[in-house]
């Protein structure tokens, strides 16, 4: 039988529609509905239930309220219970709460506007920082679902505190006297008293540093170098003032008061993070450069090839000094090395020691050699 050119176009047509038709099949996806997105709640038939997914970040201890003309608005509905959500016992996302008309302000209604209040967080907002208010014709006994994408706080950017400028060296101190006034008196041979005659200054400046508070005194740009001697005296009142206390202005001082005397504390640095185990070195030498190299027997070299490692990992101040550090890596930990500092490769070199990385090492580095310092406390 002769097929005519209508009937092959027909069936290459019935043949494209098959095949579109198996694509669709294969390429239609189930619609994904997550866990918090489910009913969290049973229903009530006396009561309207809301379902409320809360902005991303929200705790699970915090306080979250419903606010509206039907509950007297925000001031007095966050005194009261029974407008205050309740979290899904299986998610942190979905929050709910059962409304009992009988409660509402008279001739009020959510259809007359509510919006959500994190007691932490302030009142939720939309994208767009803009208020919401949502409304409702609802009834009792059944659910109503509810997004809050953001809190107030989210738009709030903190104010950076306000950095303090310091002249000159820096004396913080924590003052456990229990004088009701202190004052700091400093003298020097042959120096201009440093706050003044006796009985000196009383300070009432404060900086917050690592959590900790200080009263602080600037010692002034003009007087580094000089050496002065401390006395914290009860301002002329009442007490016997403390034991004097020298000092080089050459870094600032972190000092706690006590009834008996002056303790010096270790100033408070930054804290690092290192890998491994670090070798902290005060380098007093006069060559303009330093490289750290490490060896040992069946080992790989530590910090590479000869000269060795000329760039130090960083730089640490502690209790006032200034060292560059070099971190020996974690894979390496238990691993020993000979040290040998050199002037990266510019003819000058001594050992060091043998060591096993299994603590921080401290080496004061001179033109002679090093000498190993105990760790700080």
């Amino acid at each position: 039988m002769q097929i005519t050119m209508k009937q092959r176009t027909y069936t290459y047509l019935l043949a494209l529609l098959a095949f579109v038709a198996t694509l669709a099949g294969c390429t239609r996806m189930e619609e994904i509905v997550f866990d918090h997105e489910l009913p969290k709640f049973e229903l009530r038939d006396d009561a309207i239930l809301l379902e409320l997914i809360v902005p991303q970040g929200t705790q699970p201890d915090e306080k979250l309220y419903i606010v509206g003309d039907f509950n007297g608005g925000q001031e007095a509905a966050m005194q009261s219970g029974k407008w205050q959500l309740e979290k899904a016992p299986d998610t942190n996302d979905k929050w709910g709460i059962y409304l009992f008309p009988g409660d509402f302000v008279p001739g009020k209604s959510l259809a007359d506007g509510f919006y959500f209040v994190s007691e932490e967080h302030g009142a939720e907002r939309t994208l767009k920082d803009e208020e919401v208010l949502h409304k409702l014709d609802a009834k009792t006994g059944n659910r109503y679902d509810l997004t809050s994408y953001r809190w107030v706080s989210y738009f709030i950017v903190p104010e950076e505190p306000e950095e303090i400028v310091h002249d000159g060296y820096v004396i913080y101190v924590i003052n456990n006297t229990g004088w009701e006034s202190t004052a700091l008196y400093a003298w020097g041979n042959d120096l201009p008293e440093l706050f003044g005659g006796w009985p000196g200054v009383v300070s009432t400046e404060t900086e917050t540093k690592e959590g900790q508070t200080y009263i602080y005194y600037d010692t002034g740009k003009d007087n580094k170098g000089l050496t002065y001697n401390l006395i914290f005296n009860p301002n002329g009142g009442e007490g016997n003032q403390l034991p004097d206390f020298e000092i080089t202005l050459d870094r600032d001082y972190y000092l706690e008061l006590t009834e008996d005397g002056v303790v010096e504390l270790n100033a408070l640095e930054p804290q690092i993070k290192h890998d491994g185990f670090a070798i902290f070195i005060d380098d007093q030498t006069t060559w303009g450069a330093m490289a750290l190299y490490g060896w040992f027997d069946g080992e790989p070299e530590l910090f590479g090839g000869w000269p060795g490692m000329a760039t130090p990992t960083g730089q640490q101040t502690i209790d006032g000094v200034i060292y560059n550090y070099y971190d020996t890596g974690e894979a390496n930990i238990g691993k020993s090395s000979n040290l040998i500092l050199n002037n990266n490769n510019g003819g000058k070199q001594y050992d060091v020691t043998q060591l096993t990385m299994n603590r921080h090492y401290y080496f004061r580095a001179t033109d002679d050699g090093a000498e190993e310092l105990e760790a700080p406390q």
